[in-house]
C-alpha cells in the first residue's frame, strides 16, 4: 500500500508573509479564524507566534532560515503526500521517506502558524489522515534486529521520533481541525501509537536510557496536545507496571535487565542520566542526540504545566547540560568522540540548533550563545529562535569563550568526571568517568589531543556508518564490540592483552574512574585520575599536564602513567596518531608477512606492520598531518619495545578505518610510562618548505618513581633544563613534600611543581 495525495505548490516568501499581515486588520483576522488560546501550547503557543509575526523583517537569521523552511515544505506539497508500507532499515527508501515525512509535519505545521496560510495545514492534516489509516493494518515491522521493533520504523526509538515531532505539527492545527478529525485522529492513530510505543513496549519505554527519553518524550507531547492525563503520567513517572525480569540483547548485542531499573519516566531520566554539572553518561554524541527530546517536552511542559518548573529543576540541570556539551567540543565545533559516537557530529546539527537559541532565550541571554547560532547559520522556527535571531541583529552576538573545566560524571556528580584543558590552540581530553551503559567504550584514563587542524592524538569511535545501508543498514556494526569498545583501541593502558574489566559491561558500570586533581587556566594546566578497578591487583593513575614554555612555539604535553602492579605484568600502551610517520630514532624492523597482533581484546584487528626492542634513554617519533609535525618521546625502559600497528586485521568486510597507531610494550612490576608530546612547525606546500619539522626536546628522564610521587626532567635543544614534579597520595595544596631524584633533593609545596632549573 501507498497512500500518495499530490498538491499545487504556491510560493509563500518572508515578504510576501510581511505584505499579508501589514493588511488592515490582517493579522488579527487570521488570528481569530485559525488560533485559539488553546491551541498551539506545545512548543509554539498562540501569544508566541504573535510575537514572531510581529519580528518579522527584523531579524535577518530568522527570515532566511523561515524562507528556506518555506522552500522545502512547497517542495514536498508539490511532489505529494507518500506514506510507503513500512520496510527498510536505516538508510532504506521506507525508513527515509518515513523520516522526512515527520520532519515536513512539524515544519509545515509551523508555517501554518506563522504566514496563516491553510494549504499547510491541510497538507498536515492529509499527511496524518494518511497514517491514521496505514496504522491499523501493518504490525511490527518485518526487520527483527531491533529488542523492541518499531511499526513504522524497525524500532521503536524512530517510531518515538516521528511522534516527537508529528505531534508538534499536529498541535499547530489543532484547533482549525473540525472535531471529528481530531477525534478520528485522537482514537485511530495517536492513542493506540502512544500505548504501541509505551504499555506494548515497556523495556524500550520504562528505563533509564537516551531510547527511553525519546519515548517518553514521544507520549507526553501527544498527552499534552490531547490532554491525556494518563499518557502524561506515564511519560513523566514511567508505567506502574512489572516488567518481566528477562535479560535482552538492546540493538548494539548490549545486556538489558528489564526488571532492573526501580525508577522510569522522564524526571528519572533527568535525575540519573546527567551529572549536576550537565554532564551526560552516554557521553556527548548521545547527550546530542537526547537533548533535542529533553528540550523540546522541558519547553511544552514549561508552557502547559508551569507548575512542574521543569527549566528550574535539578538547579536549571536542563540548560546546564547545553553548555556541557558545547564544551565537549574541538576548534571545529565537533564534538569528542567518547564512547560510542560518529565522528563530526557538531554544533551544526538539528538538535544543537534548537538547544543553543533555547539556552540563550531560558538561560540569560548569554551573548556568546549567539556567537555559536551565527556558526550554526538557522535558528529553529520558534521564540527562542526568534530571540537570538533578533540578538545577533541587534549586534549583541560575543566570541564564546571555551575554558578549561572537569564536567563530573554521575547523578551526584561522585563517580568519575573527565577533564578538557584548553590552553592556546592545544585541546586535552582525559576520560575517567563511569562507564557509559551500553554505548560506553573500556577505556579508563584514555586521552584525546587537538589542535586548530583537528585530531592530533584521536580516539576511533564508533564502528558504525550511520544510516549507509551499504554497512549493514546503517546499525552498529560487529566491529564495534570487536574492535571500537575494546581497551587497545583507544589511548590508554592495556595489562596482559586484556580489555579493561575483561570487557563486560556490568562490572564496569559498577565503578567509575576516581578523579584526583584538576587544575585549569593558568601556563600550568593539570589533570589527574586513578582508576583502581579495571583489573584486579593493578592500580593505575594518569596525570597529564599541559604547560606554555617561553621557548616553544605551541603548549607542550607532559604525560605521566603510573602503574602498580605485580612482577611479571605485561602493558601495552597503544597511541593513535593521526598523519604519517615521518622517522625515527629507533630502527624499525617491518614484517612483509603481515599477521594480527592477537587473536581477541581488539588484538585481532591490528596489523604488526613493524617493530623494535628499544635501545637508549629515549624513544622518539615524529609524525606529520596538516601541514603540522608532532613529535611523542618517551623514556625507555630495559627490554621495552615498539610495535608499529595499523587497524584493519580480520576485517573482510572493509568495516573499519586502515588508521596508523603504536604500542609502547613492557613487562615488569610497578612502573611509570613518561612521555611529552609536542606540536611543532608546518609545511608550506606553495613553497615545498618545511619549517621546524624536528622536535626541540633533547633529552627526557624519569628523576623519580614510587607509590607517592613522580618526577620528570627533559632538556631542550636550546639547553633550557625543565622539571616536573607531582604528588600521587596527597592533593593538598598545602602539604609539604620532599624527595631524592638524580639531581640531588627536591623540595616543594602543594600537589605539583614544575620549574626551569640550571
Amino acid at each position: 500500500m501507498k497512500i500518495k495525495f499530490c498538491y499545487i505548490s504556491i510560493g509563500f516568501s518572508v515578504a510576501v508573509v510581511l505584505s499579508f499581515f501589514s493588511c488592515v486588520g490582517g493579522e488579527e483576522k487570521a488570528e481569530q479564524q485559525f488560533l485559539s488560546d488553546k491551541h498551539p501550547s506545545l512548543v509554539l503557543t498562540a501569544a508566541g507566534v504573535a510575537d514572531i509575526k510581529a519580528n518579522l523583517g527584523k531579524a535577518p537569521l530568522f527570515d532566511q532560515t523561515l524562507e528556506a523552511v518555506i522552500t522545502e515544505v512547497d517542495s514536498e506539497i508539490t511532489n505529494g503526500i507518500e506514506v510507503p508500507v513500512p520496510k527498510d532499515l536505516a538508510g532504506g527508501y521506507t525508513h527515509e521517506r518515513h523520516k522526512s515525512n515527520f520532519f515536513i509535519i512539524k515544519k509545515a505545521g509551523v508555517l501554518f502558524q506563522i504566514t496563516g496560510d491553510e494549504k499547510y495545514a491541510i497538507y498536515v492534516r492529509d499527511m496524518l489522515l494518511a497514517y491514521a489509516e496505514m496504522w491499523p493494518t501493518i504490525g511490527k515491522h518485518p526487520a527483527e534486529r531491533s529488542y523492541a521493533r518499531g511499526k513504522i520504523f524497525w524500532q521503536c526509538l524512530n517510531d518515538a521520533n516521528w511522534l516527537v515531532y508529528a505531534s508538534q505539527g499536529y498541535d499547530c492545527i489543532y484547533d482549525w481541525l473540525d472535531e471529528a478529525t481530531s477525534e478520528k485522529l485522537n482514537k485511530e492513530l495517536f492513542r493506540p501509537y502512544a500505548e504501541y510505543i509505551s504499555i506494548e513496549n515497556p523495556q524500550f519505554f520504562n528505563r533509564i536510557h537516551n531510547h527511553s527519553t525519546w519515548g517518553n518524550a514521544a507520549v507526553g507531547m501527544i498527552g499534552l496536545v490531547m490532554e491525556d492525563e494518563e499518557l502524561i503520567n506515564w511519560a513523566l513517572y514511567g508505567l506502574d507496571i512489572q516488567v518481566p525480569g528477562d535479560i535482552i540483547k538492546d540493538n548494539d548485542g548490549g545486556d538489558i535487565q528489564l526488571d532492573g531499573q526501580k525508577e522510569a519516566g522522564f524526571l528519572a531520566q533527568i535525575d540519573h542520566s546527567f551529572s549536576p554539572d550537565g554532564y551526560y553518561t552516554e557521553g556527548p554524541y548521545y547527550q546530542r542526540y537526547a537533548m533535542y527530546p529533553f528540550l523540546i517536552f522541558a519547553q511544552a511542559l514549561a508552557n502547559k504545566k508551569p507548575e512542574l518548573k521543569i527549566l528550574e529543576y535539578r538547579n536549571g540541570l536542563l540548560i546546564k547540560a547545553i553548555y556541557a556539551l558545547i564544551n565537549q567540543t574541538n576548534s571545529a565545533g565537533e564534538f569528542f568522540p567518547i564512547n560510542d559516537s560518529q565522528k563530526g557530529m557538531s554544533l551544526a546539527s538539528r538538535e544543537l540548533v534548537n538547544a543553543v537559541s533555547m539556552a540563550y532565550a531560558f538561560g540569560g541571554n548569554d551573548p556568546g550563545l549567539l556567537s555559536i547560532v551565527e556558526e550554526q547559520g538557522r535558528v529553529p522556527l520558534n521564540n527562542t529562535g526568534m530571540a537570538s535571531a533578533k540578538g545577533i541583529a541587534e549586534g549583541k552576538a560575543q566570541k564564546f569563550e571555551y575554558k578549561s573545566l572537569e564536567l563530573t560524571d554521575g547523578a551526584d556528580g561522585d563517580e568519575g568526571a573527565i577533564g578538557i584543558i584548553r590552553s592556546q590552540d592545544v585541546t586535552l581530553v582525559m576520560k575517567y568517568a563511569k562507564h557509559g551503559m551500553g554505548h560506553g567504550h573500556f577505556d579508563r584514563l584514555g586521552f584525546l589531543l587537538y589542535d586548530e587542524t583537528g585530531e592530533v592524538i584521536q580516539d576511533y569511535g564508533a564502528a558504525r556508518w550511520v544510516n549507509i545501508e551499504h554497512k549493514d543498514g546503517g546499525g552498529y556494526l560487529k566491529e564495534n564490540h570487536s574492535w571500537a569498545k575494546e581497551t587497545v583501541a583507544h589511548n590508554t593502558l592495556v595489562v596482559d592483552k586484556d580489555s579493561h574489566f575483561d570487557g563486560k559491561v556490568k562490572p564496569a558500570d559498577k565503578t567509575s574512574g576516581t578523579p584526583y586533581y584538576f587544575l585549569g587556566g593558568d601556563s600550568v594546566q593539570i589533570v589527574s585520575a586513578k582508576e583502581l578497578n579495571a583489573y584486579e591487583k593493578v592500580g593505575m593513575q594518569r596525570t597529564m599536564a599541559v604547560v606554555s614554555i617561553n621557548e616553544l612555539e605551541n603548549p607542550l604535553v607532559i604525560d605521566m602513567f603510573s602503574v602498580q602492579a605485580p612482577e611479571g605484568t605485561r602493558y601495552d600502551l597503544p597511541l593513535y596518531y593521526m598523519g604519517e610517520f615521518m622517522s625515527s630514532n629507533q630502527e624499525f624492523k617491518t614484517n612483509n608477512d603481515l599477521t594480527p597482533l592477537g587473536n581477541n581484546d581488539g588484538y585481532q584487528h591490528l596489523w604488526a606492520e613493524a617493530q623494535t626492542d628499544l635501545e637508549g634513554d629515549l624513544f622518539r617519533m615524529t609524525w606529520f598531518n596538516k601541514k603540522r609535525f608532532y613529535t611523542v618521546s618517551s623514556v625507555v625502559e630495559a627490554g621495552d619495545q615498539v610495535i608499529l600497528t595499523r587497524i584493519g586485521a580480520n576485517d573482510p568486510n572493509f568495516n573499519l578505518r586502515r588508521d596508523p597507531g603504536m604500542i609502547h610494550r613492557r613487562t615488569g612490576g610497578s612502573t611509570l610510562f613518561a612521555s611529552l608530546y609536542e606540536i611543532h612547525g608546518e609545511y608550506d606546500y606553495a613553497a615545498e618548505r618545511p619549517i621546524n619539522s624536528f622536535t626541540s626536546v633533547a633529552k627526557l628522564e624519569v628523576l623519580h618513581q614510587s607509590a607517592s610521587y613522580v618526577v620528570v626532567g627533559f632538556t631542550l635543544k636550546t639547553g633550557e633544563n625543565y622539571q616536573f614534579a607531582f604528588s600521587l597520595a596527597d592533593s593538598s595544596e598545602a602539604s609539604k613534600h620532599g624527595v631524592k631524584t638524580s639531581e640531588g633533593l627536591l623540595e616543594w609545596k602543594g600537589i605539583y611543581d614544575f620549574k626551569k632549573y640550571d
